[in-house]
């Protein structure tokens, strides 16, 4: 049976931005979640179907190999992680966070705020040269951020302070409460679920156990990547909470635009003036490449437009595979201004020329004339 395609199966256009993606999945999500849907296949296929659409079409690149190749670009992967390696359950939490509100109603999951929790990712827009893009570069960044706090090591305590039961919740984290049919747990507010309260609490942090600071990072950009690239350094999101270990931090490149160069991929292009009279007997022109100027041959009766290519002279591969080529393209810049004696000389020159000389023009006109007979 052929898959349906991922954009129908979320009920969004291929147009759809990341967010409407993410807001289409909520939606149908806790329609077919199958907490609200006991003992019906359907719903529980139904589920799993939206859970590998949505892993698809969230990630950037993953999507961009959809749109391009359909289900066949996802072929190779399954194969190597298995069938059914989509976890809609993993997704869901993903998209409505840890503590899912079926989790607070039929009392699943673990216990909310409780233990030590990941920090949070960070983004970070560097702006960068286009060599610096090109070439690679190392740069630092300064991240203002929840880290652990200096005084207590993350603890939220005084030193010497002890915890005591909280009295709230009795040490369990959570209090419950009856609604209905229902018994609903939540997270005590006096403790945030840790079960116990801290007598001293850190004169700095407060007893967050993380305090907001400014810190330097070192960013490593590799030669090759384009704007819009998204690098991760790992461990530099804020603190974790209680112990936990530290989020990551996404740096997301913005590249200047050259004054001389643009880029088609892994290749440079750039546009060289050169003279009629070089275009026409021929010359060696020099031309800017990223690392030192080359010289390349015009031949005699090069035209406006004629793209000459330097091979490797390129970007680096950011995978590593190689490296572009340098084009460049020829314009045949016309004298702007002429004094008495060039404007005789050339006037001189157009009486020498026939028909001959400007194959392409001849060619032009007789296609022209043919309009008309």
């Amino acid at each position: 049976m052929a898959k349906r395609d991922y954009y129908e199966i979320l009920g969004v256009d291929r147009t759809a931005d990341m967010e409407e993606v993410k807001k289409a999945y909520r939606k149908l999500a806790l329609k077919f979640h199958p907490d609200r849907n006991p003992n019906d296949k359907a719903a529980e296929e139904k589920f799993k179907e939206l859970g590998e659409a949505y892993e698809a079409l969230i990630d950037p690149q993953s999507r961009a190999a959809y749109d391009q190749y359909g289900h066949a670009a996802f072929n190779a992967r399954a194969r190597s992680r298995g069938a059914g390696f989509h976890d809609p359950a993993d997704i869901f939490r993903e998209v409505f966070g840890a503590s899912s509100i079926f989790e607070d109603l039929f009392g699943g999951g673990e216990r909310r705020g409780g233990g030590a929790q990941r920090g949070d990712d960070l983004r970070y827009d560097m702006e960068m040269t286009f060599l610096e893009a090109a070439q690679g570069c190392e740069k630092d960044i300064n991240v203002t951020k929840l880290s652990q706090c200096e005084s207590c090591q993350g603890s939220g305590a005084e030193h010497g302070a002890t915890a005591k039961a909280c009295a709230v919740c009795g040490g369990r984290g959570q209090v419950i409460s009856s609604r209905g049919i229902f018994s609903i747990a939540t997270t005590c507010p006096r403790c945030e679920g840790l079960g116990r309260v801290i007598d001293k609490p850190c004169h700095d942090c407060s007893g967050a156990g993380r305090r907001e600071k400014t810190t330097k990072i070192k960013i490593k950009v590799p030669a090759g990547v384009e704007g819009g690239s998204r690098l991760r350094s790992s461990g530099n999101g804020e603190a974790g909470v209680r112990g936990g270990p530290p989020g990551d931090l996404f740096v997301v490149l913005h590249v200047k635009r050259h004054d001389i160069f643009s880029r088609d991929g892994d290749d440079l292009m750039c546009e060289i003036p050169i003279s009629f009279v070089q275009a026409a007997l021929g010359d060696l022109i020099e031309v800017p490449t990223l690392n030192e100027s080359e010289e390349i041959k015009v031949p005699p009766g090069t035209q406006a437009g004629t793209v000459f290519r330097l091979k490797g002279k390129g970007v680096k591969n950011v995978q590593g595979y190689g490296q572009g080529d340098l084009l460049v393209r020829v314009q045949i810049e016309i004298p702007a201004k002429l004094n008495a004696a060039q404007r005789g000389k050339l006037e001189e020159f157009a009486k020498l020329c026939d028909e001959s000389v400007h194959p392409m023009g001849k060619s032009f006109l007789e296609k022209a004339r043919n309009l008309f007979r």
